[in-house]
Order: structure tokens, then sequence, then C-alpha cells
């Protein structure tokens, strides 16, 4: 890699921004490209930079047969996130199996007695109002939104922001009677079937967890399986 894009890449990187390295094979000749921009010596068609862009948002490196030449485009995207609303035991039990996976971890909970760096070390934490946190935080589409909080004046203005964003995966901590309410006040709220379905509620697959650590290993696995289907 050149050192000049180098050093931008490395710039991205520790924004934790998306960018794609593009470089041609025959010369060497390199680019950036990011979701709204292209630069570097290498000039990208609009047509050439969709498709660089469609790797970058698929996190798929590879080859790409363009107008400009043979390219190999890098893709080089941030963390995954898991923006998890709760500051409660089953998220002491997520927080480090989700940051083993690979996510970055953000906490949502207005409740400061809750979200604390002495139960939260090394992790996000945010006391705004859940949906002025998420809207702050701008959910996307390497992003999980999971409410653990059982409280529908935090719970549901965070699901509220994550059903309006493209983010892979929602779960919602409850039973069957809480969700079927959770999804009354939802549509009440003007959510067609179709969106509510996005919700995993009861959150987690199905394998008879009772402990906090137990059900945070079936929404991981869950969450894990949503992103590799969705991939798929």
């Amino acid at each position: 890699m050149k050192a000049d894009t180098l050093r931008q890449t490395l710039d991205f990187r520790i924004k934790k921004l998306p960018v794609a390295v593009v470089t041609r094979i025959a010369d060497g000749a390199q680019g950036l490209v990011t979701p709204t921009e292209s630069d570097g010596a290498l000039t990208l068609s609009e047509v050439t930079q969709g498709k660089v862009r469609a790797r970058l948002h698929d996190d798929r490196s590879g080859r790409i047969d363009a107008a400009e030449g043979d390219l190999f485009v890098q893709a080089l995207n941030p963390p995954k996130r898991l923006i998890l609303v709760g500051a409660v035991h089953i998220a002491q039990s997520l927080v480090p199996m989700a940051q083993i996976a690979g996510y970055d971890v953000i906490i949502i909970d207005p409740r400061g007695a809750f979200a604390t760096k002495d139960r939260f070390p090394d992790v996000q934490l945010t006391e705004d109002w859940p949906d002025e946190a998420m809207e702050k935080l701008t959910p996307d589409h390497r992003t999980a939104v999971v409410t653990l909080t059982h409280d529908p004046k935090l719970d549901d203005p965070a699901l509220t922001v994550a059903l309006r964003s493209e983010v892979f995966y929602i779960g919602a901590l409850g039973s069957n009677r809480t969700h079927n309410a959770r999804c009354g006040r939802l549509r009440d709220a003007g959510f067609g079937e179709a969106e509510i379905a996005r919700i995993h509620g009861p959150v987690g697959l199905d394998i008879g967890a009772k402990s906090p650590a137990e059900i945070a290993v079936s929404i991981l696995g869950q969450i894990t399986q949503t992103l590799h289907r969705a991939a798929a």
C-alpha cells in the first residue's frame, strides 16, 4: 500500500469509519472509496464506485472487473456494534461475550446507578434517554440492538429508532405476553406488521436458557445466526 494511501487508511481506521482501498492490478494505482466519497490517484467512475460500495457494504474484499481495469477491493469496516438498552445482569454476561465475538458494545441506561464503570469496565456508557442516545449513535446495517429493561418507557423509544434504521438485528427481552403487549404499542405508534416482525421477541434462541449467562449465550447465538443468514 502506498504511503499516502496508508496514512489516509489509518486515519479512517482510528476514527472507526468504513473505507475501501481500491488497487488497479495492472499498475498499482490506488484510490479510496467511502460510502459517500472517492479520493486518491485512481479516478473511478460512478458505476465503479457503486460496485466498490456494494463490496464495502457487504464487507467482501475481492477482485472486480471495471472500465478502469482489473481492480482489487479491500473492504475495511469498523467493528460491528451491539447496542444494549439496560445495564442489567444479562448485559454483564453479554458484554464480554460480544466483545470476544468482535463487537463494539454500547450500553444505554439513563438510570445512573445501573450504568457504572464498576459494573461495565471498558464499555461505552450513555445515560441519555434511549431514543436520544440511539439517534446520536446512528445505528446502521452493521449494528445489532437489544433491549433488556422490561420497562416500556425505556425499551419502546429505542425500538422505535431501531425499526426506522437498517440495523441487522433487533431483540427485546420479555415473555410472550410482554412481547404481545409491546407489539400492540408499536402498532398504535404506526408500525406495520412487517416492521414489527423484525423484532426477535422473546429475545434469544430457544435453548432453555435460565440464568443471565445462559440467556446471554442465547442472545449472541441468535445475533450470529441472523447476521450470517442475512449475508448468505
